[in-house]
């Protein structure tokens, strides 16, 4: 057995290590992938208090995480140990279940939304782009902006609080960069040779469900089709086919605009 002080040596030396998390740990976790991660976390642990937006909920008190200032941590350091463990004597609670890299992606998540709209200059008009979005570049097919549009793609509302000028142009641009699994389509074949093909809403060991281009939904037993075949490429095709690069630079402004007028 090993002495007292020892154990109680290595419990406080552990326990500091918790309170601390290194800086290393810290910067290890701020790529794209981390950011998507970190929202998705967020939306599903979070959000029902601070709001799928991060803006904060007057009904519970939550404030507005949006605007890169927060009351109980000055550092990103800090900011994990609040998600983690949350405030004492307060209803925010924290979610030690999770692994630190979990953590690491929400707090990567939080800081993305930081972006101050006046940064930017950008090259193209937010209203033109408006227009590419709901006519020529047929955008509202597929995605939502504020309750109007289609589900095929994600919901764009909120977009510019969580991605870069930049970035959206990659998006537009280079759309199979990357892709998550929420966005794979399934082609499901069935036993007499026709196929439905849609969006990937849920699967397992035994079924797969899919939405496809009608918005249908459709539940598939994998054991009754003749083949399920998996497609991890974007639905959506290049922006660089159908429009010219001002009209992408002109519909990465409007798409970023969505951020200020949301007035954060």
């Amino acid at each position: 057995m090993r002495p007292a002080s020892l154990d109680t040596c290595l419990l406080l030396l552990g326990s500091l290590w918790i309170a601390h998390p290194s800086r290393a740990q810290e910067h290890a976790f701020n790529s794209k992938v981390d950011v998507e991660m970190g929202e998705r976390v967020f939306l599903s642990e979070c959000g029902r208090c601070h709001g799928p937006d991060a803006k904060g909920n007057d009904e519970t008190d939550a404030p507005d995480l949006t605007r890169g200032r927060f009351k109980s941590a000055t550092t990103d350091a800090g900011l994990f140990q609040v998600i983690r463990d949350g405030i004492p004597g307060t209803a925010m609670i924290g979610i030690g279940w999770a692994p630190e890299t979990t953590v690491w992606q929400i707090v990567a998540y939080l800081k993305s939304l930081n972006v101050d709209p006046g940064d930017y200059v950008l090259p193209g008009s937010a209203d033109r782009g408006r227009d590419l979005f709901y006519d020529k570049g047929n955008c509202i097919a597929c995605h939502m902006v504020r309750g109007e549009g289609g589900r095929l793609g994600p919901d764009l509302s909120t977009v510019a609080n969580r991605r870069k000028p930049e970035e959206l142009k990659a998006d537009l641009t280079h759309p199979d960069e990357t892709v998550e699994p929420r966005w794979w389509t399934v082609k499901v074949t069935r036993p007499d040779g026709s196929v439905v093909e849609g969006l990937r809403m849920n699967e397992d060991t035994f079924t797969v469900r899919l939405m496809d281009a009608r918005e249908n939904l459709w539940h598939f037993s994998k054991g009754e089709v003749r083949s399920i075949e998996r497609i991890e490429t974007s639905t959506m095709p290049s922006a660089e086919r159908t429009l010219t690069p001002g009209e992408v630079d002109d519909l990465v402004a409007y798409l970023f605009s969505l951020r200020k007028e949301s007035g954060t």
